[in-house]
């Protein structure tokens, strides 16, 4: 194999792949990226059994071939490399390594045999369709943040991505919960995903194709079966396996009889709970709302940083309340409102808060309360 590349097309696509690689890893051939160059195209594909994550870009081949090199070495060498430099890639198969060079810069790298590298199936994904990348984006965007770090529930790890009805009407829904706080955002359905399985799409994967969205426009092709799920854009494509277990009904979580409605200004609420909850210990992070007419009163103590308050006007009416909240995920939810005005909905000091955005009908967030 030899061909040469631009450098800034070089990274770009290692900066695609290589995140998936583990910096630690018990089998070799997977802290490796492999390297595909045909057509005029050099394909690279790295993985760590659940995501597998290819891209190709375009380079001036000599000699067709494949291999595989060093992920995260290989990604630090072209990130020092001058911009606008031309890479050379020669694999000597006499020598067993790649010759890497750039101006005066040469570099040998070991590599590994193509024929050790994982191939991940992407064939059998029956159900298709198409999302363009502002829908993903805002679904993961809106949802992430709620997904579970608890490994011994593991079911929770991911966002839930399925199909249900809204007022009759059907809608593609992604919902992520720790127990703590839930996201529950929806769209409507994309032609030809009715019929589609409810499938837990995991963290890293979430996050791995977040990172992709961000370089894109236009459509994301979506596959997917009970078990993998696949997306195509550009000229990336992202694999994964799925969750293999149930989702919760987190249907019984949202609380249908709250009655209490507080409106108010929600980036200067935000404001004020990340102003408030500075002395709150860092332990429980707990800040009290004291709710009156038209005036919401935010309160933390810290066991040794003394104490905080401060007044926000909003809209209530509904009998004066005290009621205590994680600071922490408070600000989580505040920072996924992107209209003037944040609505919370209260039925006591005991029970789930519902939040939703004024400027977004699909988004709802559960808050549990905590004592303070």
């Amino acid at each position: 194999m030899k061909l040469t590349i631009e450098r800034t097309a070089l990274l770009t696509s290692l900066n695609h792949v290589q995140s998936v690689v583990e910096r630690r890893n018990t089998i070799p051939i997977l802290a490796n990226i492999l390297l595909d160059a045909r057509d005029g195209f050099l394909g690279l594909t790295a993985t760590d059994l659940d995501i597998a994550i290819n891209d190709k870009v375009a380079a001036n081949i000599s000699n067709e071939g494949a291999i595989t090199a060093p992920a995260h070495l290989l990604y630090d060498i072209i990130r020092k490399l001058p911009e606008g430099s031309q890479v050379e890639l020669d694999y000597k198969s006499a020598e067993g390594r790649i010759f890497l060079r750039c101006g005066q810069s040469e570099f040998k790298l070991s590599c590994l045999p193509q024929d050790d590298f994982p191939v991940m199936e992407t064939n059998q994904l029956p159900h298709n369709f198409t999302l363009g990348a502002a829908v993903l984006k805002r679904l993961i965007d809106k949802t992430r943040f709620a997904i579970s770090t608890e490994e011994t529930r593991y079911y929770l790890n991911g966002i839930y991505l399925h199909t249900a009805e809204t007022a009759g009407v059907p809608v593609l829904r992604a919902v992520a919960t720790d127990g703590h706080r839930l996201a529950r955002v929806e769209t409507p359905i994309p032609a030809d995903a009715e019929g589609m399985p409810g499938v837990i799409v995991p963290r890293k994967a979430v996050n791995e194709i977040r990172k992709l969205i961000d370089e894109r426009d236009g459509d994301i092709a979506i596959s997917l079966s009970e078990t993998k799920i696949c997306f195509a854009f550009g000229d990336s494509l992202l694999t994964s396996k799925l969750i293999d277990g149930t989702f919760p009904d987190y249907e019984r979580v949202i609380p249908a009889g709250n009655d209490k409605v507080l409106e108010l200004d929600g980036k200067a609420f935000a404001q004020a709970v990340d102003r408030v909850s500075t002395v709150s210990t860092e332990k429980t992070r707990a800040i009290k709302l004291a709710l009156s007419n038209d005036m919401i009163t935010l309160s933390a103590t810290g066991a040794d940083a003394g104490s905080a308050t401060e007044e926000v006007s909003a809209s209530y009416n509904s009998g004066d309340m005290e009621i205590g909240f994680n600071s922490k995920y408070l600000l989580d939810i505040t920072g996924q409102i992107d209209g003037e005005n944040a609505r919370f909905i209260f039925a006591d000091a005991g029970s789930p808060t519902i939040v939703k955005d004024s400027a977004d009908d699909g988004a709802l967030y559960v808050l549990m309360p905590m004592r303070v």
